[in-house]
């Protein structure tokens, strides 16, 4: 990674516009590194940016092939960009089961992927957004379950195969207070006293990884708020 007064280089955040990926935006830049934004909506912030819908793998590999070209070269990768369909899996329609897996697991496959000649070539970093979820399973979550058990394995694997060339990062965080609950049933969402972590809070432990020095990797982060329900 580059060094100097920009010692985080060019980071591209999925799922920039809002959220974990917004808070990590943020961070980035206030620690001088250089974000760019990839969403499906423009982002709200004076930021570097691209608009595509990460549920079509191959419009998302040739966006980020876009944007390298455009920034010259990634030195990172956070992987921020995630939706749920919940209910039952007699309940849930395919297509909106379909599009969690999509994006939660496809989508963040096909960004590696695409950014994987910039990475290789500097030594870069790949932080993924599991969930505790990832880890473990309630009900009615089969979708998003099924897609963050998957980012787990992907993320592991992705390690055993770059390992000595690139950093890997798997981040497993629990409740936020984000939009990210916006739009469902009353029975899916926190209750009014639940506890959550401020993104911004969460999106710190993302730029710790990133600054490790080079050799030292922060593989696996499982961050909750101090009362978590779906952890341990």
């Amino acid at each position: 990674m580059t060094t100097g007064r920009d010692p985080l280089g060019t980071v591209l955040v999925t799922g920039g516009a809002s959220g974990l990926g917004a808070a990590v935006v943020a961070a980035v830049d206030e620690a001088g590194g250089r974000p760019v934004c990839l969403d499906r909506v423009e982002a709200d912030a004076d930021v570097e940016h691209a608009v595509v819908d990460l549920a079509d793998a191959r419009a998302a590999e040739r966006a980020v092939r876009a944007v390298s070209e455009q920034v010259g070269g990634l030195d990172a990768v956070v992987t921020c960009a995630g939706t749920d369909a919940c209910g039952t899996l007699e309940d849930v329609p395919g297509e909106d089961w379909d599009r969690v897996v999509l994006v939660n697991l496809l989508g963040t496959a096909a960004v590696v992927r695409a950014a994987l000649p910039d990475l290789l070539a500097r030594r870069g970093h790949v932080v993924t957004v599991a969930s505790t979820l990832g880890l473990r399973v309630l009900s009615d979550a089969s979708a998003y379950s099924a897609s963050k058990f998957g980012v787990v394995g992907f993320t592991r694997a992705l390690a055993v195969e770059t390992q000595g060339r690139l950093k890997t990062t798997m981040l497993v965080p629990g409740g936020m207070h984000t939009h990210f609950f916006d739009g469902r049933e009353e029975q899916y969402r926190p209750p009014p006293d639940a506890v959550l972590n401020p993104p911004a809070d969460v999106a710190r432990t993302v730029l710790f990884a990133l600054q490790q020095p080079p050799g030292c990797e922060l593989r696996e982060l499982v961050v909750t708020p101090s009362v978590e329900g779906s952890w341990p």
